[in-house]
């Protein structure tokens, strides 16, 4: 296994979930894959219960491999991992099978040997499950806090890049910095609401 470079993270705020991150980066890609529709620590949390629950090893090849139904099970717990552990079981697994095909079924390799972020960027979005966001955020957490730094990893990454922001997972290093990322991502809904019709007034006949 192949670990992530930098220090210990901080996404799930729990020590077994954040010290499995921060040795496997395909546990990391997992909890990335998890993230949304649920709270971020809970979805970071999520790679380290799925291990705990399979039978066998926790990498591309196993997961890849594991009967659907029973990795359904998995992640259906209880608890289960996810809201929806049907839909996500059948994600992570599919992301396993690209992993184990594309890359020998080692995760890291998918920015080891990059030269630049704009590679960076198009390896991630071709990954199963990373939509333009999701591949962007992932490029700023590899630059902000394991040192993947390839060159132009910032301007990839916008807008998640920005040295000092706290605009998501990529900013998380403690429970202060969480509470950061969840009032931006809060204040984002709020402006991306659409404006409420003005009620049309009638005259009385």
């Amino acid at each position: 296994m192949t670990s992530v470079r930098g220090k210990r993270l901080c996404l799930a705020q729990q020590s077994e979930a954040d010290e499995l991150l921060s040795r496997d980066p395909f546990a990391l890609l997992v909890g990335m894959l998890l993230d949304q529709q649920i709270p971020m620590e809970r979805a970071f949390a999520g790679p380290v219960q799925i291990a705990a629950r399979m039978e066998g090893s926790f990498d591309p090849c196993t997961v890849a491999a594991y009967d659907p139904d029973g990795f359904v099970e998995v992640v259906a717990g209880p608890p289960a991992v996810h809201r929806f552990p049907t839909a996500m079981a059948a994600r992570i697994q599919t992301l396993a099978k690209h992993l184990d095909e594309e890359y020998g079924g080692n995760a890291a390799a998918v920015w080891a040997d990059v030269k630049s972020g704009d590679d960076l960027l198009a390896r991630l979005s071709a990954l199963p499950g990373f939509g333009a966001q999701k591949a962007k955020i992932f490029v700023a957490l590899l630059g902000k806090q394991m040192k993947v730094r390839p060159r132009g990893w910032r301007e990839a990454s916008e807008p998640y890049g920005e040295d000092g922001a706290f605009k998501s997972v990529a900013d998380v290093t403690d429970a202060g910095s969480l509470a950061k990322v969840r009032q931006y991502k809060q204040e984002q809904k709020v402006e991306q609401r659409p404006l409420a019709r003005p009620v049309r007034q009638t005259r009385n006949s």
